[in-house]
């Protein structure tokens, strides 16, 4: 059974996975991870290229045969500003026009900054940038970004890194409840179980870079991860039961033929 595509700012996307390119143990088990992962969308961080030879730069070296859309990141920017000031510089470079913003003040958590974001996205977005704010599970926050002009958000189930999951699942069945932009989950899950709810609340799709680089055996993860966006999606479209506090029997007592 095929499963609508996912589009952003008019490109189809096949995979609703979006994977990132840190943090494995090695170039190798990198690309065997991204081709199990079937990704089509690929993030790093500009601060790691070269952005003077980009298409010669050991990140961006994956598997020959395949393209890939870039989504590099404004990691380590902590000001609207800087972030700007990234994104324009990666452009400038030929390297992509989509970018995802992230600015954070906090190391320690990570968490991204509400009106930094906010003000780097409505600029960058008025200058023709594919917009991909990282930021938390506000929805009022999620709401002001998509009306500042971004073409996806990207709110965070858990800080960055830290494996915790969904934590709060009401805010984000209320943030695709009221989008009209793809909702993208980045950042805080795990495991494929935290994946799989993300799509059954109704995400568009997921970001993640450290449950598959760091796990035991990242490729292995990747298509863990595939297959339970793939299992989410298909269980949100196909529409759960309602739950309810008693049982009820599948075969009603009318089945029964008394002889």
């Amino acid at each position: 059974m095929k499963q609508n595509k996912l589009t952003i700012a008019g490109k189809e996307l096949s995979s609703r996975f979006f994977l990132g390119t840190g943090r494995y143990p090695n170039p190798f088990v990198q690309n065997e991870a991204i081709k199990a992962s079937e990704t089509e969308v690929l993030t790093f961080a500009i601060r790691r290229v070269n952005l003077g030879a980009p298409n010669e730069d050991a990140i961006l070296q994956h598997l020959e045969g395949m393209s890939f859309t870039y989504l590099p990141n404004t990691s380590g920017a902590k000001t609207a500003e800087e972030a700007i000031r990234i994104a324009r510089l990666a452009k400038a470079s030929g390297l992509s026009d989509w970018i995802k913003i992230e600015i954070s003040v906090n190391e320690k958590t990570l968490l991204p900054d509400p009106i930094e974001t906010l003000k780097a996205t409505e600029v960058l977005a008025k200058e023709g940038f594919v917009v991909l704010p990282y930021t938390s599970d506000d929805p009022v926050l999620c709401q002001r970004l998509e009306e500042a002009g971004a073409a996806a958000v990207m709110p965070g189930g858990a800080p960055i890194g830290t494996g915790l999951g969904i934590l709060n699942p009401y805010n984000l069945e209320l943030i695709v409840e009221q989008a009209n932009v793809p909702i993208i989950v980045d950042a805080g899950l795990g495991s494929a179980t935290d994946v799989a709810l993300a799509m059954e609340l109704g995400a568009d799709g997921v970001l993640m870079n450290t449950p598959v680089a760091k796990a035991k055996d990242p490729i292995k993860m990747a298509r863990a991860m595939k297959c339970a966006i793939e299992a989410g999606r298909l269980s949100y479209e196909a529409g759960r039961i309602p739950k309810k506090k008693y049982a009820t029997a599948s075969s009603g007592l009318a089945s029964f033929v008394s002889k």
